[in-house]
């Protein structure tokens, strides 16, 4: 009898809850492999359905303002999308000074969507977790944009987009014309021998910069919106942790997260408008003639 209530305190210490596996907890995803193998075709299912949920929610909001809107005074609903998208219209037009017809609603539905993501970092994550976990799902990320496949693919939808409007713009012969002669430029060929030995050269030398611009754009812009809502749900956790260590730690668990939460409307509000300027400044870049 000792023998089976100390291998059962053992087991209860084993299982016992620590910062690292409460953390851990929240941090798992609810995976789906495409394959026995996983790896690379594992679906983040928490990320995809938040995500079209949310999109759903937000956009279908806004649909249903705008289809009810009228030329009178407008209510606190239509006002508020309004102020919305001329907020959204005085951004694009300061940078953007071509046609924004695509570019604005682009904009607007760049800084919703993920406003609206990384709101969802204010929810409580243990009264959520306790919800699912009685319906039998255990792990449950709340916030997409701390996956970095979401912000990624956001980013790379991006660059897709950046990409096709430089060749729209320059023509596909100005396009790679521009991967090899700028930013640098490149001698003429001449009788000279050297110069036949300077030209592939600094046409290397323009590829190799263009190729490192194009490659850190996604990279900075998706890692960036990655890495402040992950920290930014570290913080949280911690903050939920230290409550739960007695009335002191409730307190003050209580007083730092009201203060973070109040901080963090900012970081929520800046990083989706920071998102949304540099997918219209990379677009604008692509419009430039080198």
């Amino acid at each position: 009898m000792a023998v089976e209530n100390a291998d059962h305190a053992a087991a209860g210490a084993e299982h016992a809850l620590t910062p690292a596996t409460y953390i851990g907890h929240h941090l798992s995803f609810l995976k789906h492999s495409v394959n026995q193998g996983g790896g690379f075709w594992t679906l983040h299912l928490d990320t995809l359905i938040t995500s079209i949920i949310l999109g759903t929610v937000v956009f279908g909001f806004l649909a249903w303002v705008v289809r009810g809107a009228t030329a009178g005074v407008p209510g606190k609903r239509q006002a508020f999308v309004e102020v919305c998208v001329d907020f959204v219209n005085d951004q694009v037009k300061g940078i953007f000074d071509k046609s924004f017809s695509f570019v604005a609603p682009l904009a607007l539905t760049v800084f919703v969507w993920v406003f609206a993501m990384n709101a969802m970092d204010f929810l409580p994550v243990d009264i959520i977790a306790k919800g699912l976990h009685m319906v039998g799902v255990n792990e449950f990320r709340m916030v997409p944009t701390s996956d970095v496949n979401a912000t990624f693919a956001l980013a790379l939808s991006v660059w897709f987009l950046m990409i096709f409007f430089a060749i729209k713009a320059k023509g596909f012969g100005g396009f790679v014309h521009e991967l090899f002669f700028a930013p640098f430029g490149a001698p003429k060929l001449s009788v000279n021998p050297i110069s036949w030995i300077l030209v592939p050269l600094a046409m290397s030398a323009n590829f190799l910069f263009q190729m490192i611009e194009y490659i850190s754009k996604p990279l900075s812009h998706s890692l960036r919106l990655f890495g402040n809502m992950y920290a930014g749900e570290i913080i949280f956790l911690l903050l939920w942790m230290l409550a739960s260590t007695g009335p002191l730690g409730a307190f003050f668990g209580a007083l730092f997260g009201t203060g973070w939460a109040i901080f963090h409307i900012l970081i929520v509000a800046l990083q989706a408008y920071i998102f949304m300027m540099l997918t219209v400044v990379y677009i604008a870049m692509a419009h430039e003639h080198h």
